[in-house]
């Protein structure tokens, strides 16, 4: 019990943004987990770079703000490592769907 009213009351607890913010975020890595079951085709790079920015920034930013927030950093760390299997996914296709079309070409 003591345990929990520690959790309850620390400066990352559930009481804070610090909890709520990452827990909320899980859902980004869920979905583009979810996304890797799609044909690539339907991914967009544009977009899947973005997140991999925006994951970037905010592992520094979980990192240096304080107190460290490390339950945001694993959920940005997480969703940096779906989104650049995305992005492979995406590359891949963008090869395949070129050499189709050069193969219709000729």
């Amino acid at each position: 019990m003591t345990f929990l009213r520690t959790f309850w009351n620390s400066p990352i607890g559930p009481k804070t943004t610090h909890f709520w913010g990452p827990a909320v975020g899980w859902s980004i890595p869920i979905a583009a987990f979810a996304d890797s079951k799609k044909p690539p085709e339907l991914i967009s790079g544009n977009m899947t770079s973005v997140m991999c920015v925006y994951s970037a920034l905010f592992m520094r930013f979980s990192w240096m703000v304080r107190p460290r927030n490390y339950y945001l950093l694993v959920c940005h760390i997480a969703n940096e490592t779906v989104q650049l299997y995305q992005l492979s996914r995406w590359w891949k296709a963008q090869g395949r769907l070129q050499q189709k079309n050069e193969e219709a070409e000729t």
